[in-house]
């Protein structure tokens, strides 16, 4: 038996695909919405899985690395195509070694580029 317990983050930023079908994609923005599913085996103190406001905290502190900027700049995909799903990759990386989960882990990110359109990284 796990718990699971999903922490999310908005942040708007500009990029685009360095290495793309016909050449670099333009550059163009989006609202980008991440949503961090963390799973726990047990509860810890207080009867939480996990303490939704430090995962929080850590999850909005790594968006506001790309807020209102542009992620090609970000040193982490310096030469890397800023993909939904490398974003999600970064962002499960980065919040599983923030210390902030306790004994709980990254089960899976979702990144939103908008409304419509997602990408997941799954640990599974």
């Amino acid at each position: 038996m796990t718990y699971r317990v999903t922490v999310s983050a908005r942040f708007e930023a500009a990029h685009n695909l360095i290495d793309y079908e016909g050449g670099p994609e333009p550059l163009h923005g989006h609202s980008y919405l991440v949503e961090a599913v963390l799973e726990a085996p047990k509860l810890q103190r207080y009867d939480v899985a996990v303490d939704f406001v430090p995962a929080k905290k850590a999850l909005e502190a790594i968006a506001k690395e790309f807020d209102y900027k542009y992620i090609n700049d970000h040193p982490a995909f310096r030469g890397r195509n800023t993909t939904a799903e490398n974003l999600a990759l970064f962002f499960a990386e980065r919040l599983e070694a923030s210390g902030a989960l306790g004994w709980a882990r990254v089960a899976e990110v979702t990144v939103w580029e908008g409304p419509q359109n997602r990408a997941t990284w799954s640990r599974m």
